[in-house]
């Protein structure tokens, strides 16, 4: 089996392709100074980036984790979120609780997907 690591850092690899499917890293928004649904929008454009470097996309979901400081920031997440989907092709998926590593980031974001 092939495996293939892309942006690589010195802890982890942004995306990793084996076996028929694409796994992202936990993605956060470059400007931690938008609000929660501001931090989604640039997670879910960061991952479909990423999605397509790998020759996928956001239909071929199979499954989402998602990561917020204070889950009452779920609602605003959910805005950005229902807009990328527009309710089709829904992975399963998780959003949990969760201290993130930087308490200016909003919302972490890693998914998997079919190639």
């Amino acid at each position: 089996m092939a495996i293939t690591r892309h942006e690589p850092s010195k802890i982890y690899s942004k995306v990793v392709e084996a076996n028929g499917f694409v796994f992202t890293a936990g993605i956060t928004a470059a400007d931690s100074k938008q609000d929660a649904k501001g931090q989604t929008e640039q997670v879910l454009k960061e991952i479909d980036r990423l999605l397509k470097l790998c020759g996928t996309d956001k239909t071929k979901l199979v499954s989402a984790t998602i990561w917020v400081p204070d889950i009452r920031l779920r609602d605003p997440m959910n805005e950005a979120w229902n807009a990328w989907t527009k309710g089709e092709n829904l992975p399963g998926r998780a959003c949990i609780e969760a201290k993130l590593a930087d308490p200016r980031l909003l919302v972490e974001i890693a998914v998997v997907a079919a190639k």
